[in-house]
């Protein structure tokens, strides 16, 4: 009778020796933040919507830059929401800068992929799931979201920061030949190692970082990937963008002319 049903019931699948199955893909949102305490609630709900509606395996990692508005402690609370598992919070004493909060969150990510927005609202986490699908089109290194390519476009700007924004591209464009629409955009998404590789070469602070990572990525031959986004200007708190980064900026385009 055991004979029966052995010779009945379905053969197992065998694995052949030595392959693992193939591991499923995990992003990791690394979620730099200074003063976004009324912000931070709001972008943690909507990328938990986003991932979960997709069936997507996650985590975000929210690197508090020791604000004073509190977000440290809403961050606390989001992880006892959410749970530990998938919301990280992993936070400095300090401002350093966004280049080293990159390097600071990497250290804890466990995603093959990494993503990177701005906690203001100003990325809205609905074309994740956009920059995934692009990336497996393609098969690319890296998915930058663009404002100035098919129906992207930005909201909320008056027309002297338009203005600065369209000049600056525009002024990168000529001299730097990039291969890419939005050289100074924050919402991308790299394979961890090719994240990794970028922040080793770059030496650039502040909004000229972002510029740079895409001037590295061509030189390394990396493949770039573009998905048309909308960016809305902040709701809550105050942009930090002003004369003294509008100065650095210029300095750090200058400077990428000369050396790249």
């Amino acid at each position: 009778m055991a004979s029966e049903e052995a010779s009945r019931s379905p053969p197992r699948s065998r694995q052949e020796p030595g392959r693992r199955a193939p591991r499923q893909d995990k992003y990791s949102v690394l979620l730099p933040t200074y003063n976004e305490r009324e912000n931070l609630p709001l972008i943690v709900w909507l990328l938990v919507k986003s991932f979960s509606q997709s069936g997507i395996d996650y985590e975000i990692i929210i690197i508090d830059d020791g604000s004073p508005d509190g977000t440290r402690d809403v961050a606390e609370q989001l992880e006892k929401i959410y749970g530990s598992n998938k919301i990280l919070l992993r936070p400095r004493e300090k401002k350093l800068g966004l280049g080293t909060a990159y390097i600071h969150g990497l250290k804890y990510a466990t995603g093959n992929y990494i993503i990177i927005m701005d906690a203001d609202l100003s990325h809205h986490p609905k074309f994740i799931p956009e920059f995934i699908r692009k990336q497996k089109e393609g098969n690319f290194d890296i998915v930058s979201g663009t404002r100035y390519k098919g129906n992207g476009g930005v909201y909320g700007w008056d027309l002297k920061r338009k203005i600065i924004s369209r000049g600056a591209n525009f002024i990168t464009q000529i001299l730097l030949r990039p291969g890419a629409s939005d050289l100074t955009g924050s919402f991308r998404l790299y394979r961890k190692e090719v994240l990794q590789k970028l922040i080793e070469k770059c030496v650039s602070k502040g909004y000229v970082f972002q510029m740079e990572m895409i001037i590295r990525a061509r030189q390394l031959n990396y493949t770039i990937g573009e998905v048309p986004i909308s960016f809305v200007d902040r709701v809550y708190g105050e942009s930090k963008l002003g004369g003294n980064e509008i100065v650095s900026f210029l300095k750090g385009l200058l400077t990428l002319f000369a050396t790249t």
